[in-house]
């Protein structure tokens, strides 16, 4: 056949192997001799069986997404399946690694699929904005049933090879030796002379479905989508499934499938995909680059962040030594790891079993020596520069040579904190995002002498524990905290102006946000920013004086809202409001009422603006790593692709024209376009493109 596709036999059954490193995609390439293989082992009398195998890693990982919106190259992936489908000879999927998207919807056309135990199948095309467009969401539900279907489309997450086996999407779990299980399987099926049925043609598990439940289900699952189409699809699509006759249904599905792929949304969460991929190509850090080894962590401070942090690299696998000041402390930070364990527990998202291996991967002590034998320690102490700079004195003393030393800092100079040791080249910054345990986000800071296998072993460590790792120079803030300010510089001046906190929050929670600013100050509470505030020697006028009251948020029951008995959900407070006007009126300011784009305008537009002076600095390499960091890390709307992808859809000359007349207005820095900003809008270039070097 070709080198991407082969044909071997075993006796009377057919192996056909795909071999397209890295993932074995479906792209034209695989595509055009896969279909000529099957078309000439249909036709093949001393085939009695056909098995579907791929070499290296893992079965088809998907469909090859370059091509996604360009002119379509025959035969597609619904025509190999319809000649999968079309076979009597018994045909079987033999599934290592995973098979993702376009995959698992090419073994959904075989008539058996037959797993290695390590293997995952799943259908993410959500996470890229669109529904499965190969007949994946008409077939699932005819194996595994309409419910469970529904849950495992519009999440998008895998499931391991026992939950397969269970939920009857596949048909036997191989322990070793999976090609020659799956030839055996297949030589089986042959010998018994009992015609196998196609999925299409399987409604067990779709007659009778209870459809008031299915509606249900996915009402609940459109109430989290949070303006994201594709899941509103996907639910769409597998009740097809049930109410359409199964080409109907599948015609349906395309047409879904043809109409996102086209769409903005789908199109920024692409783009996003791509993005997360580019964003751990780093300069100066090539594949030659070894990094060192990871065996045990070390973590400086069990409070919120520290214990968060510890249990990631736990959740991962990797023992920590956790370190605080006094016992009492460390007893604290301890038992609320393991309450946070216990809700998971609780949730049944985890097993009493393995809750007891991740607290026996922790050891905890109140000694700097004990750190010695760890690969990395980061310390997550109190925000302050003479306090980092202590602490990381005391651990180049202990410390072993070879050992990586960070900070959580999520302003301070790494720089100035690395000169603090004698090995700055060993130190670099990871800015973990709360709940550490949870976020994706990791910002790997680069101070100035820190050294490449620094920054690789940073990179793969984060692969290790699940986080979504991007690279950024030094500066106030990195990229994240930096444009977020940006983003608040004229919040109080639209308070002030009129607008209430409920009313932005409002546009904000409108545009595609988890929750709007004033929310977020008070879930993070306001007395962090104060104190931050007040070591800078800046004002807000009315934070300030929210925070003179002991109004710090949710923690103190009030904030720029109410919460009551406890409630996390905020109410609107008139001692606020009060407190605005009169801040108003003190400083001659006529109020009004304040349209929703004029917000969007003095937010969101000098946030883009920051974004584009950090790149003029090469504080990042790439505009797209900036839009990773807000959408892991900050909770901009995936469907909008992040603030620089979001810029070119709303238009460079727009965001200019609208900051120079906000300039001109207040005279705040913020609204200044940058040179960058000006240039990359002169020459027609997309923002979210630019890649300079940082």
């Amino acid at each position: 056949m070709t080198e991407t596709v082969t044909i071997t036999r075993d006796g009377e059954i057919a192996i056909v192997t795909i071999d397209n490193p890295p993932v074995n995609a479906l792209g034209f390439g695989v595509r055009e001799p896969l279909q000529k293989a099957l078309e000439t082992l249909t036709g093949d009398a001393s085939v009695a069986g056909i098995v579907l195998a791929c070499a290296g890693r893992t079965f088809v990982a998907g469909a090859d997404i370059t091509e996604f919106g360009k002119p379509k190259q025959r035969p597609e992936l619904r025509d190999i399946i319809e000649t999968l489908e079309a076979i009597r000879k018994p045909t079987v999927a033999a599934i290592h690694g995973a098979a993702l998207g376009g995959g698992l919807e090419l073994a959904l056309g075989c008539h058996f699929r037959i797993a290695d135990k390590g293997a995952k199948l799943g259908l993410p095309e959500v996470k890229l904005g669109l529904v499965p467009g190969a007949g994946g969401t008409v077939r699932l539900p005819r194996l595994v049933g309409p419910s469970k279907a529904l849950k495992m489309i519009v999440s998008g997450a895998p499931v391991p090879a026992d939950v397969a086996l269970a939920s009857a999407l596949v048909d036997a779990i191989s322990e070793s030796s999976l090609l020659a299980n799956a030839v055996a399987f297949a030589r089986d099926k042959a010998a018994s002379g009992v015609a196998a049925a196609p999925v299409r043609n399987r409604g067990g598990q779709i007659i009778g479905a209870d459809l008031a439940a299915f509606d249900a289900d996915a009402a609940e699952l459109a109430r989290k989508a949070r303006g994201l189409e594709a899941p509103l699809a996907c639910a769409q699509s597998v009740r097809n499934a049930i109410t359409l006759p199964f080409d109907e249904a599948l015609a349906a599905e395309r047409e879904l499938f043809t109409k996102l792929v086209s769409g903005d949304q789908s199109r920024a969460q692409r783009h996003l995909f791509f993005a997360e991929r580019e964003a751990t190509k780093v300069p100066g850090v090539g594949k030659e680059v070894a990094p060192r080894e990871i065996r045990r962590v070390g973590v400086i401070g069990a409070g919120t962040m520290g214990g968060g942090i510890a249990m990631a690299f736990v959740n991962g696998g990797i023992p920590v030594t956790l370190l605080e000041m006094n016992r009492e402390a460390l007893d604290r930070g301890l038992a609320t790891i393991e309450k946070n364990y216990a809700i998971s527990v609780s949730r049944g998202s985890l097993s009493e079993d393995a809750k007891a291996g991740r607290m026996a991967l922790f050891a905890p002590t109140t000694d700097y020596a004990d750190l010695a034998e760890c690969d990395l320690v980061i310390e997550a102490v109190f925000e302050d520069m003479a306090v980092k700079r202590e602490v990381f004195s005391k651990l180049d003393a202990v410390a072993k040579p070879t050992a990586i030393l960070a900070t959580n800092t999520s302003y301070l100079d790494v720089n100035e904190i690395a000169a603090s040791t004698s090995r700055p080249q060993d130190v670099l910054g990871l800015h973990f995002f709360s709940p550490a345990n949870v976020m994706k986000l990791l910002e790997i800071v680069r101070g100035e002498k820190t050294a490449p296998d620094v920054l690789a072993t940073a990179l793969g460590v984060a692969k290790r524990i699940g986080k979504v790792p991007v690279v950024v120079g030094v500066c106030h803030g990195f990229v994240g905290n930096r444009m977020l300010s940006a983003r608040s510089a004229d919040a109080e001046n639209l308070l002030l102006e009129g607008a209430s906190p409920d009313e932005i929050d409002k546009v904000f929670t409108g545009f595609g946000w988890p929750m709007g600013p004033f929310q977020m100050y008070d879930l993070a509470g306001l007395d962090i920013g104060w104190r931050n505030r007040k070591a800078r020697g800046q004002l807000a006028v009315i934070a300030d004086r929210l925070c003179e009251q002991g109004r710090f948020g949710q923690k103190t029951g009030k904030g720029f809202y109410l919460y009551e008995n406890g409630s996390r959900t905020p109410v609107p407070d008139p001692e606020v409001t009060q407190l605005i006007e009169d801040s108003a009126r003190e400083r001659g300011v006529s109020r009004r009422a304040v349209p929703a784009g004029e917000i969007i305008e003095r937010t969101l537009y000098p946030m883009v603006n920051e974004g584009t002076k950090i790149l003029e600095e090469g504080i990042a390499a790439r505009a797209s790593d900036i839009d990773i960091v807000w959408t892991n890390g900050y909770g901009f709307p995936v469907g909008k692709g992040g603030p620089m992808f979001w810029a070119d859809f709303e238009g460079l000359p727009k965001i200019i024209e609208r900051l120079e007349y906000w300039h001109g207005g207040n005279g705040k820095d913020v609204f200044r376009p940058s040179a960058l900003l000006k240039r990359i809008a002169a020459e027609g270039s997309p923002l979210s493109t630019f890649v300079g070097n940082g």
